[in-house]
């Protein structure tokens, strides 16, 4: 005697278990991707404000921009973002002196990547805003 909803709910988990290691297996190449986005945005700032008014590197398994304002002639730090990946998300957390805000990630067909922020979908774009737009622009508000 098979009983249905048991296999079923097998077949179910099966299919949980494998979406959840290919996220976790694409994880690195999204916080890769993340940094190629998050480097044209900080890039496009430097330009506007000059090469000293930021920077962005790999630190680790995560990424760090750092922003400067010119005050008294010097450079000065104004604001710091890390931005970390966590596989018990899965997805990304990021820490900009405020509450932390934490972004999950998932797949689509086509190796394409999904981003979820507090039950809304998210694009790249909206993302980068979310991590930059604070230290950036904090006088200009959200």
């Amino acid at each position: 005697m098979s009983i249905q909803w048991i296999e079923m709910r097998i077949s179910e988990e099966k299919d949980r278990r494998e979406r959840e290691a290919l996220v976790q297996e694409r994880l690195p190449r999204a916080l890769d991707e993340l940094y190629g986005d998050l480097q044209q945005c900080v890039e496009a700032y430097r330009a506007a404000f000059g090469t000293e008014s930021a920077e962005i590197g790999m630190r680790g398994a995560g990424i760090q921009v750092t922003v400067r304002n010119r005050r008294t002639g010097q450079w000065q730090q104004s604001a710091q973002v890390l931005i970390e990946s966590v596989h018990a998300l899965p997805g990304f957390r990021i820490e900009n002196g405020g509450e932390p805000i934490e972004i999950v990630v998932g797949t689509l067909p086509g190796d394409k990547l999904l981003f979820k922020h507090q039950e809304r979908y998210l694009t790249i774009e909206q993302v980068t805003r979310l991590i930059l737009d604070p230290a950036f622009f904090p006088n200009l508000g959200g």
